[in-house]
């Protein structure tokens, strides 16, 4: 009976992979250069600011109407002119202006970006 030579097993490419590989490590980051997205409502504007609206709750058909006047998600809202009273709001819209009332001003969520306002933040 002859033997047979046994080849070596070529070393495999995980012969390093042990413990150190497998440590948990935890990275902080402290990235600070990137802007902050501040939520609010429209109420929330003042002259000059703008926002981008993430969305209206609002019952269909006046969701649906505003939606028909350029109120769209993701479109960019810039907060105008107010009557004496404060009621109601001009708010620039793809190049239109319109006017809200308070109420339905309320019921309009915003993401606003602290670089592209002109006001000082309401407290």
């Amino acid at each position: 009976m002859a033997l047979k030579k046994r080849r070596k097993k070529p070393a495999g490419l995980d012969k390093n992979f042990g413990r150190g590989h497998t440590e948990i490590k935890m990275q902080l980051s402290g990235n600070s250069s990137q802007p902050e997205t501040v939520s609010a409502t429209l109420v929330d504007l003042r002259r000059g600011d703008a926002a981008i609206l993430d969305r209206i709750d609002l019952p269909g058909d006046d969701a649906r109407r505003l939606m028909e006047l350029g109120f769209l998600p993701g479109t960019r809202i810039t907060a105008g002119f107010s009557a004496p009273g404060g009621d109601p709001r001009v708010f620039q819209v793809d190049g239109s202006e319109i006017a809200l009332r308070r109420e339905t001003a309320k019921r309009l969520k915003v993401t606003i970006d602290p670089l592209n306002r002109k006001g000082t933040p309401r407290a």
